[in-house]
């Protein structure tokens, strides 16, 4: 069985900075593809951050040269460092891990970016 738990949200100012963190526990034979997404108030989910167990790493455009995917394969764990955040970031940041064909997700970490 895989968990994923996401932590590191909360009330950050515009310009501000934020880093999320996602651990995945399970076997894992090789280290997954792990991805961030958040959901807005009213939205649907929105693909913000992939990165490949070797490290290859792509963006949402929105995203991009503010925020950066990163991983650490010894503890099944990625991180998403946010800089220069807006009010437009607020959401709440989901991570998934992909195993076996099957995607599985976490609860989800609320970011709110307010002055």
């Amino acid at each position: 069985q895989v968990q994923v738990v996401e932590s590191g949200g909360g009330l950050v100012q515009p310009g501000g900075s934020l880093r999320l963190t996602c651990t995945a526990s399970g076997s894992f034979s090789t280290p997954p593809v792990m991805d961030w997404y958040r959901q807005a108030p009213g939205k649907g989910r929105e693909f913000i951050a992939t990165i490949t167990g070797g490290g290859i790493t792509d963006y949402a455009s929105s995203v991009k040269g503010r925020f950066a995917i990163s991983r650490d394969n010894v503890r099944n764990t990625i991180y998403l460092q946010m800089n220069r955040l807006r009010p437009e970031d607020t959401a709440v940041y989901y991570c998934n891990v992909a195993v076996r064909s099957q995607i599985y997700w976490g609860q989800g970490t609320q970011v709110t970016v307010s002055s």
